[in-house]
């Protein structure tokens, strides 16, 4: 028998993590959309956070929010990853701009990116946020002119260079300018700090901070980057995660917000990967986000029975995904205690990109909701 939001998670948890085993799947992101209504209707969640670049998606928050732009440029521009070409994120920005239309500020929903500008094969330059956040300051106090920064940066084309992951010495991360950049990106948001009820006043406060948190942390992973370590990779993994994480915290403090992303992001137990033959381990944006939330964080894992046009047949009996595959409905959402097998197996999925639920996290979830089918778009 499919469990409820409200009987899964009594509380209401100001940070709700929905997790998907694989990206780009339109059927899971209907259901997405289906739950942020709910939630948005029944129980008073305001935001949506997507695993997306955080400055792009400002630009979909200014279109759900004040209608700015038209959509099919707002789609283009306010996703990374191209995940605007995607029906099912396109049908999320047009419902929350029907839903907003008409309504006070303090009744709208709201649209959040919360990834850095960056993959794990390389990050963008910090020109956007550096340049932003220079901006919003008081032109007598920031600590350098937009020259002084503009040259600083140089081109960008330094910072975006792909041969920088796998060769360090490619990056510019480490470079002088780097570590100059790095003391004036500390000492702005210093002034953000000093400054909020000036830049509250103004409107600017959460946008600044947002600017600084990027820029610090984009200058952290091209320093990673530049780095020499064995270690190298799971600490860029950390970097990222990490600024997901004060992403989140950010959203969840100004609101009960549903987040949507890969499990890997959003687990309790480290994530890992194999990368290079190696693997590698971090905490997710996810895990580092409880400890400062607790019982305000909750996360429900997603599950998939078969993606046919990936070559994911059906789940084998044994598994999690099979137990749940023999129940008939479409989709269904569980409570993991209710979820009973003695030694599950771990599926093994012939895709690279869907990874199926490990069942020795199965106690680390607060409920799973499986889709038997996944169809091609």
């Amino acid at each position: 028998m499919n469990a409820s939001l409200s009987s899964l998670l009594p509380g209401r948890p100001r940070l709700l993590g929905l997790g998907e085993p694989t990206h780009g799947e339109n059927d899971l992101l209907g259901l997405r959309n289906e739950i942020f209504r709910e939630l948005v209707e029944q129980q008073g969640y305001r935001t949506v956070a997507v695993e997306s670049d955080c400055l792009m998606g400002l630009v979909v928050d200014d279109y759900v929010t004040a209608g700015a732009g038209a959509l099919d440029e707002v789609m283009e521009r306010g996703f990374s990853h191209e995940w605007g070409a995607f029906a099912g994120n396109r049908d999320l920005v047009s419902w929350m701009r029907e839903h907003n239309d008409g309504r006070p500020a303090a009744e709208q929903v709201r649209f959040a990116g919360f990834d850095g500008p960056l993959e794990i094969t390389g990050a963008a330059s910090p020109r956007q946020a550096m340049t932003a956040l220079h901006a919003v300051l008081p032109a007598d106090l920031v600590p350098c002119t937009a020259e002084t920064l503009d040259r600083l940066l140089g081109a960008d084309e330094r910072w975006s260079n792909p041969a920088a992951m796998m060769d360090p010495s490619q990056s510019v991360g480490q470079s002088a300018e780097a570590i100059e950049l790095r003391v004036l990106a500390d000492e702005m948001v210093s002034l953000v700090e000093a400054l909020a009820p000036r830049l509250a006043a103004q409107g600017q406060w959460h946008r600044a901070r947002l600017y600084g948190r990027t820029a610090i942390g984009l200058l952290r992973y091209h320093h990673g980057m530049a780095g020499t370590s064995p270690s190298r990779i799971a600490k860029l993994l950390g970097v990222r995660d990490s600024m997901m994480a004060a992403n989140l915290l950010a959203l969840a403090a100004r609101g009960l917000t549903l987040v949507s992303a890969h499990n890997s992001h959003l687990q309790r137990p480290m994530s890992s990967m194999r990368m290079g033959g190696d693997s590698v381990r971090w905490w997710s944006a996810g895990a580092i986000a409880e400890t400062q939330l607790a019982d305000d964080y909750a996360f429900i894992a997603t599950a998939l029975g078969t993606i046919r046009h990936r070559g994911v047949g059906v789940p084998p009996e044994g598994t999690i995904e099979g137990l749940l595959y023999a129940r008939p409905e479409d989709h269904c959402l569980v409570d993991p205690a209710t979820v009973t097998g003695s030694d599950f197996t771990a599926r093994v999925s012939p895709w690279f990109g869907y990874a199926p639920l490990d069942p020795a996290q199965l106690t680390a979830v607060d409920g799973v909701l499986f889709l038997k089918y996944a169809r091609e778009s």
